[in-house]
């Protein structure tokens, strides 16, 4: 009992002690039992701007306006800059999800703009002239927030992944290129996938012969993405009753030429996606000489938790550094022979 009085007694002075010397720093509003705390600045602002109208597209008697929420550094820095495109299966782009890497993204330099784009029952090839208009819309306004408009990469998860896809191996096309801000270019200088779909006639490739016949329905979603709905005297059609427009309507149609750095990651669990898709994307790419990384995370499925996890949220995070480079501390503009862009 006497050591234990001993012992609370020894607390209590060192506790005197240690308030007496940080009264003694002369720290403002100190006062007698006030817990000090030190912290060091190891990381900036980030300024989320949402409801950001990046195009604008005409419907049947109306007008849609269609949105992004921009994460922005506060840096007086030349940021390169990434857009995301959520998945939803062609039939939702809720695009202020997966919180986790954006916000990763953000922290490490980059202006990340998260953008929704046109799904069913809009047809091929809306959501591809989204994306576009999305990238084109952040170089016309690459002074407003900080971009270097010679520096742009996208990233994508399932369809979203396919938009990015797309977005990539399209570069240099016109076809695509509709609304506003034609004067700028739609091309990226990077694009990552995640578990993307790169041919709409077999993402269920692989699968059980169940999964296969819901592939071969019209009314499954690239179906109705690619031929619309049955209406009138339509009774809608299958992916594969136009093989010619399925492939034209698919990355891996458009794999011929130079194309930018691309990051591929499936899932080898994947039940929805067959990771198949992302072997046949990386091998086409890598026979016409282009820069291309594949990760088959182990045991992953479609979108589960292991995706939020740091390692592969680092490794995307590196990957975008490596490729697209660091921002240039203190710059005002962009320069050199790119910044035409």
């Amino acid at each position: 009992m006497k050591r234990t009085r001993l012992l609370i007694a020894g607390v209590l002075l060192m506790a005197a002690a240690n308030g007496a010397a940080m009264a003694q720093t002369g720290l403002p509003g100190y006062a007698d039992g006030a817990q000090v705390m030190r912290v060091d600045v190891t990381r900036g602002q980030i300024d989320t701007i949402g409801g950001v109208i990046y195009s604008q597209v005409k419907a049947t008697r109306s007008v849609r306006q269609l949105r992004m929420t921009v994460l922005v550094p506060r840096a007086n820095d030349l940021k390169p800059a990434i857009v995301y495109f959520p998945g939803g299966g062609f039939i939702s782009a809720e695009y202020e999800k997966f919180t986790e890497m954006r916000t990763a993204l953000a922290q490490a330099g980059f202006v990340v703009a998260a953008a929704e784009y046109r799904v069913v029952p809009d047809q091929f090839p809306a959501l591809v002239e989204d994306g576009k208009a999305a990238v084109r819309y952040l170089r016309e306004h690459a002074a407003e927030y900080g971009i270097d408009p010679a520096r742009i990469g996208v990233i994508g998860d399932s369809a979203g992944g396919y938009v990015a896809q797309m977005l990539g191996a399209t570069n240099g096309e016109k076809t695509f290129d509709t609304g506003q801000f034609l004067d700028k270019s739609s091309d990226v200088q990077a694009a990552v996938t995640l578990y993307g779909i790169s041919d709409l006639r077999s993402i269920g490739e692989g699968f059980p012969e169940a999964v296969q016949k819901v592939h071969q329905s019209p009314a499954v979603t690239e179906a109705l993405l690619l031929n619309g709905p049955a209406f009138g005297e339509f009774p809608g059609a299958t992916v594969t009753a136009n093989p010619e427009q399925a492939l034209a309507a698919s990355p891996i149609g458009h794999v011929k030429g130079e194309k930018p750095p691309f990051l591929i990651m499936h899932g080898s669990a994947d039940t929805l996606v067959s990771p198949r898709q992302s072997q046949k994307l990386y091998e086409a790419l890598k026979a016409e000489g282009n820069k291309v990384d594949y990760v088959l995370v182990e045991g992953a499925g479609h979108g589960d938790l292991r995706w939020y996890q740091g390692p592969v949220i680092d490794r995307v995070v590196s990957w975008f550094k490596q490729t697209l480079g660091e921002p240039i501390k203190g710059a005002a503009k962009a320069s050199g022979p790119d910044a035409k862009l």
